[in-house]
């Protein structure tokens, strides 16, 4: 299930208090995805770390009455705001595969009978939960038979590059770094599991690298930080890519003569320049953008066209552009 696929699949659960358990790799935005969704419909957020947890966070504390003849669970902590709840609230048990037996098997009784020692759940709470798979190799050993069954369903979360190209534009991640994922989109998720300390690509990773460089990383450093963030073969390619957009001509001067600009060969030089007019593109300079991307090849065409109109909606009001989507109406952007 792509991610867009995922936030509709989050927001009808929500409307329908059905619980839903998301399973995928380390990095690939399950946490960022609830989150989102939560955020689209004025949800209130609780996120738990079950794996740090113990059953009493579940259970409330045991606590004598005055005379000491009884006790009883005295709910805290977020199980008092699960209680307490007055609006749709989800509450996010995230990286629950990687919890104990215990700890599971307390949080069971909240998802069956949404009450916990006498302490009913409030009717505005939904339960949403995340887990890595065990091949992942993320100290993950498995979700209990009757817990995997108390949700509504278990879905899968896939990596897309439209949608984290999507994501990256709406954050600001640089231009440079979302031309060179969609130059080589395998290296926005090439996850290996392994016992050595290091990283290897994927979206969080990936994302780090944009947050550095926005941050103004020293060239002289480019090389290790990169690698330390995203992996060797990442920075390698990436380095190599950015060479060339570094080298990429005046973008300008190619805006302002649109029929006579040079049209690259090498597919990196391709996506470097698209890249960089998507980022350019502007209702003044619009038309001559377009002009240019007439002379790409059609796949270049749609790239350029939809990165353009994703970082800025007011161009599909423009008449180039309406023009333009009416000679291409057979393509889907």
């Amino acid at each position: 299930m792509r991610a867009k696929q995922l936030n509709q699949a989050i927001k009808f659960a929500i409307k329908n208090k059905y619980p839903l358990l998301i399973k995928g790799a380390p990095g690939i935005g399950k946490t960022d995805i609830v989150a989102q969704a939560c955020l689209e419909t004025d949800t209130d957020l609780i996120i738990s770390h079950p794996v740090v947890s113990d059953p009493t966070d579940f259970k409330g504390l045991p606590f004598p009455n005055k005379d000491g003849s009884a006790a009883k669970f005295l709910p805290f902590g977020d199980l008092l705001r699960l209680i307490a709840a007055d609006k749709p609230t989800v509450y996010f048990l995230d990286d629950l595969g990687q919890a104990s037996v215990s700890v599971q098997a307390a949080a069971m009784q909240l998802l069956l009978a949404r009450r916990i020692n006498g302490h009913a759940i409030s009717e505005h709470v939904v339960f949403l939960a995340a887990t890595n798979r065990r091949q992942d190799r993320a100290g993950v050993q498995g979700i209990l038979e009757p817990v995997k069954s108390r949700f509504a369903a278990i879905l899968e979360l896939e990596v897309n590059v439209d949608d984290w190209v999507d994501w990256a534009i709406e954050h600001n991640m640089p231009v440079e770094l979302i031309a060179f994922v969609r130059f080589r989109p395998n290296l926005l998720h090439d996850f290996k599991p392994t016992a050595d300390i290091i990283n290897t690509p994927n979206p969080r990773t990936v994302a780090a690298v944009g947050m550095m460089m926005n941050a103004g990383l020293p060239k002289d450093t480019e090389y290790e930080m990169i690698s330390g963030a995203a992996g060797e073969g990442f920075a390698a390619e990436f380095l190599g890519f950015l060479k060339v957009y570094r080298d990429l001509p005046d973008i300008e001067k190619l805006i302002a003569a649109p029929e006579n600009a040079d049209v690259p060969e090498e597919p990196s030089t391709m996506f470097a320049v698209c890249g960089a007019l998507s980022a350019a593109a502007k209702k003044s300079n619009f038309g001559n953008i377009i002009k240019y991307t007439d002379r790409l090849p059609g796949e270049f065409q749609v790239l350029l066209i939809k990165d353009a109109i994703k970082r800025s909606k007011s161009l599909t009001n423009t008449k180039e552009f309406s023009a333009w989507a009416i000679e291409h109406a057979d393509v889907v952007l």
